[in-house]
């Protein structure tokens, strides 16, 4: 090891030199993922980001926030034997979540699932009562079929950027914030941890423009993913959840 000069020059700095140098990186303490855990992201094309269809590991996450999440945490906890597994496809609503839904999620018997859907309801005109009970729907069977699963829901989110600039005061952002509100109730009733992404992108634009989060109104960045998996970390470390899962009171 090479010492820098102004650390022999002032010798009383020489242990924490060598402290800081012999360390290693703070471990992150997310007790969410216990050692085996199986953690799987569903969604639309936000959640698919490209990724491929067979067991090439090298692209069978995709990229974006569904990639971030489990590089660092692969890298960080690999005594802990994590599997992260993604089955977002692009275009998807609720409705063919539904469909696929036993043979994408439940036969894969995940501990931790994370679904962030909501924007392709709201372009294809779905009533907002109908996008409810579907997801409804959707929660209440999973967690009858998977008692002790965690499940974590993600806002749907956007921005005045591309087409969607034209139409968002007219009616786009209202409607998007009736599918917010949505998830947050459904959230609530499930007690579900919630990651509020509107929030971190609207925050976000205090910092550059709108266009540096996401591209089309609709889909991130590369920037707009880091913003994601930050606060989906945030979230979900901040859980700690303690005992299974349980359907609410009828």
């Amino acid at each position: 090891m090479v010492i820098p000069r102004w650390v022999c020059q002032g010798s009383f700095l020489l242990p924490l030199f060598l402290a800081a140098c012999t360390a290693g990186p703070p471990r992150d303490p997310m007790p969410a993922f216990v050692p085996g855990s199986r953690i799987l992201f569903q969604g639309d094309s936000i959640t698919d980001g490209n990724r491929g269809r067979n067991s090439d590991p090298n692209h069978i996450l995709g990229h974006g926030y569904q990639f971030i999440i489990p590089a660092l945490y692969g890298e960080m906890l690999p005594e802990r034997h994590l599997t992260f597994m993604n089955r977002g496809i692009s275009g998807d609503t609720v409705a063919r979540l539904q469909r696929r839904w036993k043979t994408d999620t439940l036969d894969l018997h995940p501990d931790i699932l994370s679904i962030l859907i909501g924007v392709n309801d709201l372009g294809s005109g779905l009533p907002p009562a109908t996008f409810e009970q579907q997801y409804d729907q959707l929660l209440a069977q999973t967690l009858t079929a998977l008692p002790h699963i965690h499940i974590v829901l993600m806002e749907p989110f956007g921005l005045p950027v591309g087409g969607k600039k034209l139409i968002w005061d007219a009616s786009y952002h209202a409607a998007l914030l009736e599918r917010i509100a949505i998830v947050n109730r459904l959230a609530a009733k499930y007690q579900l941890p919630i990651v509020h992404l509107q929030k971190v992108f609207d925050d976000a634009c205090s910092r550059a423009p709108a266009d540096d989060w996401i591209w089309d109104g609709v889909h991130p960045t590369y920037s707009g993913h880091e913003l994601i998996a930050k606060e989906w970390i945030k979230v979900v470390r901040a859980a700690h959840w303690t005992t299974p899962a349980t359907r609410p009171a009828s």
